[in-house]
């Protein structure tokens, strides 16, 4: 039983953190253009992860992004500037975004 326990925590412990992201790309409004798994006006969170995982900078390039918008990477649908996400919480949510692999 104890070990149970144990195991249930852990397992709890560790998927906290991609929680803790999600409600924060929620709390800054990312979820009305993007989807965990989905396109809706962005590409889904999940092909970005693939388009980008595994590149050196791709953290930060993310996030620089996030803070400054884009265009023309994903088609003509530009990603205006999130002023309201702060350069620490943008790199939160890159990390995030390029976990979901």
């Amino acid at each position: 039983m104890k070990r149970i326990l144990i195991a249930t925590a852990l397992a709890l412990s560790a998927s906290a953190p991609a929680w803790a992201d999600q409600a924060l790309a929620q709390s800054k409004n990312c979820m009305a253009c993007h989807s965990v798994d989905k396109k809706v006006v962005g590409p889904a969170f999940k092909d970005v992860a693939k388009k980008f995982g595994g590149q050196a900078g791709a953290a930060d390039m993310l996030a620089q992004k996030i803070m400054k918008g884009s265009s023309g990477v994903w088609g003509p649908v530009p990603m205006p500037a999130n002023t309201q996400v702060s350069e620490a919480e943008a790199k939160t949510l890159a990390n995030w975004v390029l976990s979901l692999k």
